[in-house]
């Protein structure tokens, strides 16, 4: 599985598409690290599942005032870790820019 992660707006989506269809990947899944879900069942559904995974940095800017914001950009920051780690490839996005930050550039 390839973790493709970066700020909004990086080009994350269109960099996923030069490496499989749109049946292969699934992307803004910090969005379902919900409250109450099973993170680490769900990276390894997510990384059995599809080839490609995308995720939006969450924890860059300013922490949130509100706790439930706060607690959800930790749970989001937490699957990311976990996808990390079951990924053969972890690639960054800045600025459409590509970066390996774990295996090598597909």
């Amino acid at each position: 599985m390839i973790f493709v992660m970066g700020p909004l707006f990086s080009g994350k989506r269109s960099y996923a598409r030069t490496l499989c269809g749109e049946d292969e990947m699934i992307v803004d899944v910090q969005e379902l690290a919900a409250p109450g879900a099973d993170l680490t069942a769900l990276a390894d559904r997510l990384a059995a599942r599809y080839r490609v995974v995308v995720a939006t940095e969450t924890g860059g800017g300013v922490v949130p005032i509100d706790p439930g914001e706060r607690a959800a950009r930790e749970r989001a920051g937490r699957l990311s870790c976990l996808l990390a780690a079951r990924a053969e490839t972890v690639v960054r996005l800045f600025c459409g820019i590509p970066q390996a930050l774990k295996g090598e550039l597909p």
